[in-house]
């Protein structure tokens, strides 16, 4: 059974159609082949009809009827098998498929989450700068109020 190579969504779909070209190929050179031996053996049943005395050519129709046999089990063989190779193909195509999505849910939710934890600590971030500037403000004023105070102090003093 031929071994193809995995792609990100699957198997390699240049292999697997080379693949399934090559067996449409030796389906289509059986088919011929086929047909040409039902000529043959047309064509001898003719000759037979002639020559009814002649078993040469009897036992090539019985030959040619047991090739014909076995060049249709073949061609129902190779068709068999392209179709498992088909089956087998979606059936790992879904498995990827059904993998990456789950690996896609778990990245979003990875970044879901850290997204919620950024928005968090920024939100915390925002409250302490407007604690700092309060801070710095109230500060600042108090400051204010003391020079206000020492130049009224100097003022009497003078």
């Amino acid at each position: 059974m031929e071994k193809f190579s995995r792609t990100l969504h699957g198997y390699n779909p240049d292999e697997v159609n080379n693949f399934i070209d090559e067996i449409i190929s030796r389906v289509e050179k059986m088919v011929d082949s086929n047909r040409q031996k039902n000529e043959e053996i047309l064509m001898l049943r003719e000759k037979l009809a002639k020559k009814t005395e002649s078993t040469e050519i009897i036992e090539k129709a019985r030959k040619f009827d047991e090739l014909e046999k076995t060049l249709n089990r073949a061609i129902v063989m190779a068709e068999d098998t392209g179709e498992h190779i088909r089956r087998v193909a979606k059936q790992e195509r879904d498995l990827l498929i059904e993998e990456a999505n789950k690996n896609a849910s778990i990245i979003i939710n990875d970044a879901l989450i850290r997204s919620q934890k950024i928005e968090y600590e920024m939100s915390i971030l925002r409250k302490n700068i407007v604690m700092f500037k309060r801070k710095l403000k109230m500060n600042l004023e108090e400051q204010l109020k003391m020079v206000d105070e020492i130049e009224v102090i100097e003022d009497i003093n003078i």
